[in-house]
């Protein structure tokens, strides 16, 4: 009873150290950026996650349809424990319906599925990266502005037939309309011509934290590169499934598809 009482009350010491801040409310769809004192360790829903040294700030996401509350864990150097939960704060999301897409890319054929699943590997592989680029931890911006033709989150209807959500932000722009890099980091895929999007490149800016522009006209970028936020790595175009010239971006935190909008803001003007 005694051990029991004596972890209580280290718990309850600790939680009111408040050893952890978020820059935000933790709201389906958003990368949030935590703050612990440099040197501690950190796990969300019991997975071990990356702190910067320097800064003690690490990332997660929250997923579009995560409703249970979300458990983050921080060890301290000095070797004192604070357990946290956060609540979800939910969203509601529309339907989209988009008609005119070729038949095959809707219903693809038998082999068309295996490229599906080999480009899939390709694409999962880049989301999979967890390098200590400390890009994630800074702000985004936006890699082209336009009209939003779609949302995220946002319930898709192709050719009539009900999919999975829509889980990024498609931009309409003219053809050949330059792409920004929406932060700084390092291509990890390049590929030209990929099933369903086309032109596409994806960036690891550090802590499971990629961004995917897809559907480009051409890449102007190749694996391995460098790049900082706001350079040049391709054109919008209409590859891949695609109704028009546009630009699908994506945020991911590892597996988790994240909302770009809440992660850069409102797109600026012009």
């Amino acid at each position: 009873m005694r051990s029991l009482l004596a972890v209580l009350v280290f718990l309850a010491w600790a939680s009111d150290a408040q050893a952890l801040e978020l820059d935000g409310p933790v709201i389906q769809g958003a990368l949030r950026v935590g703050t612990v004192e440099p040197g501690a360790r950190v796990s969300v829903d019991n997975k071990s996650v990356r702190v910067n040294g320097q800064t003690g700030q690490f990332v997660f996401g929250v997923g579009r349809d995560r409703t249970k509350p979300i458990a983050i864990v921080v060890r301290t150097p000095g070797g004192m424990t604070e357990i946290r939960s956060f609540d979800v704060v939910r969203r509601d999301y529309d339907i989209e319906r988009i008609d005119g897409l070729p038949r095959r890319k809707v219903s693809p054929n038998a082999a068309d599925l295996e490229r599906i699943r080999r480009e899939g590997r390709l694409i999962s592989a880049a989301r999979a990266l967890d390098s200590d680029l400390p890009h994630a931890l800074a702000d985004f911006v936006w890699p082209v502005t336009g009209r939003i033709s779609g949302r995220y989150g946002n319930q898709r209807i192709l050719n009539g037939e009900p999919r999975r959500p829509h889980l990024g932000v498609d931009i309409a722009a003219p053809q050949g309309t330059p792409v920004a890099a929406s932060g700084t980091g390092i291509v990890s895929l390049a590929e030209d011509d990929l099933f369903f999007t086309g032109g596409t490149v994806a960036i690891d800016h550090g802590h499971g934290v990629t961004s995917i522009y897809s559907h480009l006209a051409r890449i102007d970028v190749a694996v391995g590169q460098v790049v900082v936020a706001g350079e040049a790595i391709g054109t919008v175009g209409s590859t891949g499934r695609s109704t028009g010239p546009h630009l699908d971006w994506r945020i991911n935190w590892f597996d988790l598809r994240l909302d770009p909008e809440l992660i850069a803001g409102p797109m600026p003007d012009g």
